[in-house]
């Protein structure tokens, strides 16, 4: 595919800039702007550096751009192509994994108290009880496994061990990456808590409040820096991250960067869940290339039937069968049959009822969280804009909105931008509703604490209405109920990640548009990201070239 095809305005300005800059001229120069071009596309799209033959290293070594300096902008490491920003972050990252994995905890004899948390069971072997015995002597420990495998559970019985067995009670922090994934993970941790075999006062030392990241790190916008760093570190023992496949290459580094020395890490996540929005698939290749610091667990404990068997195929790569699980329209997944927007709109019917109705904000929140159409894009037929847009204007025709500008009562929103002064944060979900007392418009949001915030309109950070969402938007999320809606053709966003991730959101229906033709290549096509992280950490050094 060409440049022309793939590179955006930006793209090619930054190409101009370090071509301008370079000691090349004529043909050589327009290869070298071609080259970076290329490279800053890439990166947009994900990957960490590109891959480079012996003709682009001349002419790289040519330009003058590659040097020992920390400000030569870019860098060549084999036959990897990086800006200079994105190879340090990822050599930083390497080496901070590198310090963890080196360190190591006695748990003295602890037989007896791992079996006291972890009861012999049928499951052989018990990966939940493997990962805690890694844990109490690992200070990185990485725990990966699909929806219902306990992630959680056995993190919380992990940090009672560790708590049980410490000298003095551990500094413990609890942090996602979304707002909506750290209400989950507080959710769960204070159900779970309350079971565990040990003494209340060790109970006390578990914290329940789940912060995002961003707050945890201290985040200082509009500067890309945060307050905690390796010269100003956070003070936990402790950091237990969830959602981890969500983490980009910067902000992993930059959150190992903040960890105090000696301190312990625990990643839970699913690893075969979409990777982040911005560049690196980190959580991927470090579960690939640490296999004594990784445990998978593989039982569901609630997640079972059609949607464990479509999410299987989808994952495996069985497009065939997964398409046939879905024709054959079982209790928990289906395809959609009727007009899309009508069907939608329909789902929010109950919703704006217990609006009129005068229900309080969380019975409302909760009847709107039952049910969420998933797109595969935001622009486009059936995408996120085309269908919010279509929703909104089908309500207001049936009376059930009645929308005066941009804001009216009803409106569901998607905050798109951290605004760490308000405590919101990009996937932060709010209702517009009005005052009981004033009937003045206000945004409500539910916080990760159980307690309730309410924003005026005007003052909210960038956000946009949500009767659907993009799939990347939706991790971190539970439904009852979802509607994944395909684009009409296969273009590079589809992949067999997207669809796994999309399906998993579901906790009891799946429903699916697509075209039999756009639904299986979606499967066929997997996403594949350039990064040099899993060649650092499984070898000694690898200095640039």
């Amino acid at each position: 595919m060409s440049s022309e095809q793939t590179c955006s305005r930006l793209d090619f300005a930054f190409a101009r800039f370090l071509g301008g800059r370079s000691a090349l001229s004529g043909a050589q120069r327009e290869a070298l702007e071609a080259l970076a071009a290329h490279l800053s596309a890439q990166q947009a799209s994900g990957h960490s550096c590109i891959r480079v033959d012996r003709g682009a290293k001349d002419l790289l070594r040519a330009s003058g751009l590659l040097s020992d300096s920390a400000t030569a902008p870019l860098v060549l490491e084999r036959d990897r192509l990086y800006t200079q920003r994105y190879w340090h972050y990822e050599q930083q990252l390497a080496t901070q994994i590198k310090r963890l994995c080196a360190l190591h905890f006695e748990a003295g004899d602890s037989t007896a108290l791992i079996d006291r948390y972890f009861p012999v069971s049928g499951d052989r072997p018990d990966w939940q009880k493997l990962a805690a015995e890694k844990a109490l002597t690992q200070a990185f420990c990485i725990i990966t496994g699909g929806p219902g495998t306990g992630k959680t559970t056995t993190v919380v019985k992990i940090l009672g061990l560790l708590q049980a067995l410490a000298e003095r009670p551990l500094h413990i922090a609890l942090a996602a990456p979304t707002g909506k994934a750290a209400m989950r993970l507080q959710e769960s941790i204070g159900a779970s808590k309350p079971g565990l075999p040990c003494a209340e006062q060790i109970k006390d030392h578990i914290p329940e409040k789940v912060t995002t990241i961003h707050h945890l790190l201290g985040a200082q916008p509009p500067s890309p820096y945060f307050r905690h760093d390796a010269a100003s570190p956070l003070p936990f023992d402790l950091l237990v991250i969830d959602e981890a496949s969500m983490i980009d290459l910067a902000l992993m580094s930059k959150l190992l960067d903040a960890l105090k020395p000696g301190a312990r890490l625990i990643l839970l996540g699913d690893k075969d869940q979409l990777a982040s929005v911005e560049s690196g698939a980190v959580l991927a290749d470090l579960t690939a290339s640490l296999p004594d610091h990784t445990v998978e667990l593989r039982k569901s404990h609630r997640f079972q039937g059609e949607i464990k068997a479509l999410a299987e195929a989808v994952n495996r790569q069985q497009g065939e069968r997964a398409w046939e699980l879905l024709r054959q329209e079982s209790s928990s997944t289906a395809l959609l049959a009727g007009d899309l927007v009508t069907f939608i709109a329909a789902q929010y019917r109950r919703y704006l009822q217990l609006i009129a109705e005068g229900a309080d904000f969380k019975r409302v929140l909760a009847e709107f969280s039952r049910f969420q159409a998933l797109c595969s894009n935001r622009n486009g037929p059936r995408s996120v804009s085309d269908i919010n847009h279509r929703v909104e204007q089908r309500l207001a025709e049936q009376g059930d909105i009645q929308p005066h500008g941009r804001w009216y009562v009803g409106r569901p929103v998607m905050v798109s931008e951290n605004n760490a002064a308000m405590q919101l944060y990009n996937g932060d979900i709010g209702l517009c509703l009005a005052d009981a007392e004033s009937g003045q418009l206000r945004v409500y949001f539910l916080r990760p604490d159980g307690g309730v915030k309410t924003v005026l309109p005007g003052r909210l950070p960038r956000c946009e209405t949500v009767y659907a969402m993009t799939i990347h938007k939706s991790q971190g999320s539970e439904f009852d109920q979802v509607l994944l809606v395909l684009a009409e053709q296969l273009n590079p966003v589809l992949t067999k990640e997207l669809l796994y991730t999309g399906i998993t959101r579901a906790r009891s229906l799946v429903r699916v548009m697509a075209s039999k033709s756009v639904f299986i290549e979606a499967v066929e096509q997997k996403v594949m990201r350039d990064s040099g992280l899993t060649a650092k950490l499984m070898l000694a050094d690898e200095p640039a070239c």
